[in-house]
């Protein structure tokens, strides 16, 4: 995928329908033109989200296409860009904490005018004057795995990453994150979400 936003934000999304949708986010969001671009994350279960992480890239995403995935199984969700994973959000069912995987999603992708928050908290709006905006996408792929599907595989389901990619997404998360809802203590002044409290379950 190749982009070129200002104010716009780029979204590509897997999403249900409904007031208790679930959801599972990467987004671009509007920049000044030589500012690095920020990639936000988000996963809403049932309706709600605020479990956003946001990264800036090792890279200009305007300049090359590069990939985008998500791993999406009952166990994780796994966030990757040119196949190196970015940030890893488990089950935390046994935690109270709801997961998104009772509810079918689609995919969609869409450019959106977010002036009033996504660039510099919504200080600089979009100017039109540049548009179209647009993004550009080649070699997109989908693959799904159900229980009664001829692709289903055990392996796909419990794939879990190793050393290797652990060690990738450290380097990711030490040197490129910018935003992590799990440190955001103004947000959440009476506790932070209880997966949190347990790395293990959210890096």
């Amino acid at each position: 995928m190749k982009l070129e936003i200002e104010a716009i934000i780029f979204v590509m999304q897997l999403s249900s329908q409904g007031s208790t949708h679930d959801e599972i986010d990467f987004e671009f969001l509007g920049n000044l033109s030589g500012d690095p671009y920020i990639l936000h994350t988000n996963v809403f279960t049932q309706g709600k989200g605020n479990r956003e992480q946001q990264f800036y890239l090792w890279f200009d995403p305007t300049r090359n296409f590069h990939s985008y995935s998500i791993i999406w199984t009952a166990r994780h969700i796994i966030f990757l860009v040119d196949n190196v994973p970015i940030r890893l959000f488990k089950n935390a069912e046994s935690m109270g904490v709801p997961f998104p995987k009772n509810q079918p999603m689609r995919i969609y992708s869409s450019l959106w005018n977010a002036d009033d928050w996504a660039t510099r908290g919504g200080l600089v709006k979009t100017d039109w004057s540049k548009a179209p905006f647009t993004a550009y996408y080649r070699n997109f792929r989908a693959n799904s795995s159900t229980p009664t599907s001829s692709f289903s595989d055990s392996t796909f389901q419990t794939q879990e990453l190793d050393s290797y990619s652990r060690r990738r997404l450290r380097w990711v998360q030490k040197n490129f994150m910018i935003y992590n809802y799990c440190t955001d203590l103004k947000r959440f002044p009476q506790g932070v979400p209880p997966e949190c409290k347990h790395s293990r379950f959210n890096l």
